[in-house]
């Protein structure tokens, strides 16, 4: 370990570890519900938890151990009364330990070391690539969009509270930390009614006006600051997107309301942070000839706020205008006094005009299909012949539809609504701006016909070709979708009215790969790299035809959906893969853990920045891939996608997953308001079920399957055709293969065994357990083989420590988890009926909070 990691290492251990033990005193006084020792007797059960899994114990020995030998409880109400009080309790510990982190991140991380902004300004001017810098940011940009998935377990208030915290622990007002504590003793984590998909977009877009808003101000102003000639008005360099109460794909709640009210809401909160940016400006710029444009600006900001029923069209050109106009006369009247205040605001304005985020419309290929049959059958528009044609006649048809449809005349709800949503995107535009809605994404998308109606579909709302301003956007997902990507995209280049599309959208071509559904479907090894090569042969096909191909990665949290060391990997991406813009999903805890403070989003922006801008400028031996590296590669992949082929086709690993896991409660959470399936099938299959709940229910049984399944087993073969050397070569000097076996490391890290080691001697699971757990030790055994290490995540060593920190605070948690699952499964097999089994059922779903919580990217 270097100097500079050591140092971090003792910072991370002196404000977080140390002030964590510190804080916690002061929980133990406060009272839960009228248990006063509630958090001694946690600690208690905390290292009978340790000392039983030492001892092989099953939870519920442990915890019945715990009763008999801790406590006086005899009745089982009280038993689960103290439970519950124990899951508060951790719940709020989870939160400190958040609140700790997010204080002292700037002390932890090196905020101008490798890989920030501060870095690629000293390598730009070291090298004098300052031109070069100025062509890519021409049109490079990072997109980050926030989307809906029901992994964020905090509420509103909750994180308000968070966010104070944070703030006085940086400040060390203990007075303050105390009252804060006792204010979440009594704030309540449970969300009693399932969130609407516009609770859900109304919860990230506090982080959009909190974090995301100063952010971006602070991002943009040291770019200019470093380089004043690179960075222009044309190209924003960053964006937001967002996908709550666009992303209709399977979930049923999301209608074309939903559409609108959500981005009204992003235009009203955009403009009340100009609003509260402009009173401000105002406090400073008192000076002659600037006032009345001001005052000017905040009527208008302020009538589109506050009058009921009041919507200008207030415009981005309006506001850029008023703000230039203030500029020009500080400079020519004022001395440039507080010039940089007017330039934070339009910094801001550029990038996120009057819409804030681009609300992305996403649904489901099947839907649209399904629309165009439905219409054959009453040869309404389409004719009676059409689902029969082969796939080259239904494009030609389907670029030709001059016809408009009445979504009046359908009975199906969904089927009105997508011709409703389409429609709707010209009201969304006319407010909020062209950019404020001009994405539709195509979930599953397996043809060139798949995309073809959705063109159709704007034909049929009465959108003119030469007015549709919107970039349509295939989603390729399962290991055969990737594979056969390139072959669909090459369809729609040769298609003439597409081609002309594509020439009024700059010849720009966006596709969204998504890792979620690729890992649960393929395994990791396989999904990462069906990805990798998706998008070589993707950019290859693309610039064949001209086009500017951009890449939207569906990258989850975890490591099995893509998230990880994110920045890492679009380091690692060669000049063989198109790097015009980098755009990702940022989902789940993710958003609270990489942006859930100013400090740490402009950290993690900044590091997606200079990966992006590096990978063009520095491009070096270890991002390209030679024809060797790349056999290796598929070899692997192959080899451990037979082996995660072993485990999903087990006939019991459904069957395993409802035994041993939460996910058959998932819906019953209150998390999200998506089904946890997809289909209306009343059972669970593995082919319905969603990659979240796939991954999460891992994840809650400490079994970070989706991250790590097949990799021991892909190295093991290799290693007998005497490859090791090659292996250890191709970890040394690729950056693509090393990041995914780091990110790999991180899912193993969180994965405990012995929690679910009874179940090793199950008549019906034993096998499958005693497989997961064999490949886990086989992978740790060959990543220490490649990298010489003794520990998982030795390179990572302040994450390996919040890692374990966490892990120890939620030990408690699964451990009850798993012992409310076995009461659950012991009145199943007696037929007993049970007046408490609701509770047990409330408290397995009660844990998943503070579990998920605590992994923080972790379902």
């Amino acid at each position: 370990m270097d100097h500079t990691s050591s140092q971090s290492l003792q910072q991370f251990r002196n404000l977080v570890g140390i002030r964590f033990q510190l804080y916690n005193s002061l929980f133990t006084s406060l009272p839960f519900h009228k248990i006063e020792k509630t958090g001694i007797l946690l600690s208690l059960l905390s290292s009978n938890c340790e000392d039983g899994y030492k001892k092989n114990q099953s939870p519920i020995q442990i915890i019945e151990e715990f009763f008999s030998k801790q406590t006086a409880y005899v009745n089982e109400q009280e038993k689960l009364d103290l439970l519950f009080r124990f899951v508060q309790y951790a719940e709020r510990q989870v939160v400190l330990f958040d609140a700790l982190e997010d204080s002292a991140f700037r002390e932890v991380h090196d905020m101008n070391g490798v890989g920030t902004l501060k870095h690629l300004e000293s390598e730009i001017i070291r090298t004098e690539k300052q031109d070069e810098l100025a062509k890519k940011l021409e049109d490079f940009t990072v997109r980050l969009v926030l989307t809906a998935h029901p992994t964020q377990f905090y509420p509103g208030p909750v994180l308000g509270i968070i966010h104070d915290l944070s703030k006085a622990l940086a400040d060390n007002n203990a007075t303050l930390v105390n009252t804060l504590q006792q204010q979440l003793g009594r704030t309540p984590f449970l969300k009693k009614e399932k969130p609407t998909p516009y609770d859900e977009a109304v919860s990230l877009i506090w982080y959009m006006e909190n974090v995301f808003y100063p952010a971006a101000g602070r991002i943009i102003a040291a770019l200019k600051g470093s380089f004043p000639h690179a960075v222009g008005t044309e190209n924003p360099v960053f964006q937001m997107g967002f996908w709550p109460g666009g992303d209709r794909d399977g979930n049923p709640f999301v209608n074309t309301e939903t559409t609108l009210r959500v981005a009204d809401s992003l235009r009203g909160s955009i403009l009340k942070c100009y609003y509260l940016d402009v009173r401000k400006l105002r406090r400073r710029l008192t000076f002659q000839g600037i006032e009345p444009l001001l005052i000017g600006l905040e009527k208008k900001l302020y009538d589109n706020l506050f009058i009921p029923g009041y919507r200008s069209h207030l415009t981005k050109e309006e506001i850029v205008e008023t703000l230039e106009q203030v500029r020009k006369i500080i400079i020519h009247e004022h001395n440039g006094l507080f010039q940089h205040l007017v330039e934070s605001l339009l910094n801001k304005v550029h990038i996120f005009g009057v819409h804030f985020a681009s609300l992305d419309i996403r649904q489901e290929s099947g839907v649209h299909t399904h629309l165009f049959e439905t219409m054959a059958e009453s040869n309404y528009i389409v004719p009676a012949e059409y689902p029969g044609w082969p796939e080259e006649q239904k494009i030609s048809f389907l670029s030709t539809i001059t016809e408009t449809a009445d979504p009046s005349l359908f009975k199906d709800d969904v089927e009105r609504d997508t011709l409703e949503c389409v429609a709707a995107i010209k009201t969304i535009q006319q407010y909020n701006g062209a950019d404020g809605c001009n994405r539709y994404i195509i979930s599953q998308c397996n043809s060139a016909a798949n995309a073809m109606e959705v063109f159709a579909l704007f034909l049929l709302a009465g959108w003119k070709k030469e007015e549709m301003n919107i970039d349509i956007v295939p989603l390729f997902e399962t290991i055969e979708d990737l594979k056969h990507a390139a072959v669909v995209m090459e369809k729609l280049y040769r298609d003439p009215a597409y081609r002309e599309h594509l020439k009024r959208r700059k010849n720009f071509q966006t596709i969204m790969v998504g890792f979620s559904d690729g890992t649960k479907d393929g395994g990791y090894l396989m999904a990462n790299w069906s990805i990798y090569k998706a998008k070589e042969e993707l950019t290859r096909i693309s610039r064949e035809y001209g086009i500017d191909v951009i890449f939207f990665d569906g990258r989850g949290g975890p490591p099995s959906r893509g998230g990880g060391k994110t920045h890492r990997f679009y380091a690692s991406m060669g000049r063989n893969i198109s790097n015009k813009e980098i755009q990702l999903t940022i989902q789940g805890q993710t958003v609270s853990s990489n942006f859930g403070t100013i400090d740490a989003a402009e950290f993690n922006i900044g590091q997606l920045l200079n990966a992006g801008i590096s990978n063009d400028l520095f491009v070096s031996r270890n991002t390209i891939l030679s024809d060797k590296e790349t056999e290796l590669l598929q070899q692997l992949a192959e080899a451990g996608f037979d082996s995660y082929k072993q485990l999903k086709n087990h006939p019991y690993l459904t069957d395993y997953l409802v035994h041993a896991s939460p996910l058959r409660f998932y819906n019953q959470t209150n998390i999200g308001s998506r089904p946890a399936k997809r289909g209306k099938s009343s059972g669970i299959s593995l082919k319905d079920l969603r990659a979240i709940p796939f991954a999460g229910s891992w994840s809650q049984l400490k079994q970070n399957v989706t991250g790590f399944y097949g990799v021991g087993s892909a190295l093991q073969k290799l290693e007998k055709e005497g490859r090791l050397d090659e292996l250890k070569k191709l970890y040394k000097e690729s950056l693509f293969f090393k990041t995914l076996l780091d990110n790999c490391e991180m899912a193993m890290m969180k994965s405990f065994f012995p929690l679910t080691s009874y179940l090793s001697r199950h008549k019906q699971f034993g096998e499958i357990w005693q497989m997961i757990y064999h490949e886990f030790e086989l992978t740790r055994q060959y990543l220490f083989k490649l990298s010489g290490h003794t520990e998982l995540m030795q390179d990572y060593p302040i994450d390996q420590l919040s890692i374990q920190m966490r892990e120890r605070i939620v030990m408690p948690l699964v451990t009850i988890q798993q012992y409310a699952l076995t009461r659950i499964r012991e009145m199943e097999e007696q037929l007993v009926t049970s007046p408490l089994r609701p509770v047990y059922e409330k408290l397995v779903m009660r844990c998943s909070f503070g579990i998920i919580n605590a992994g923080r990217n972790s379902a």
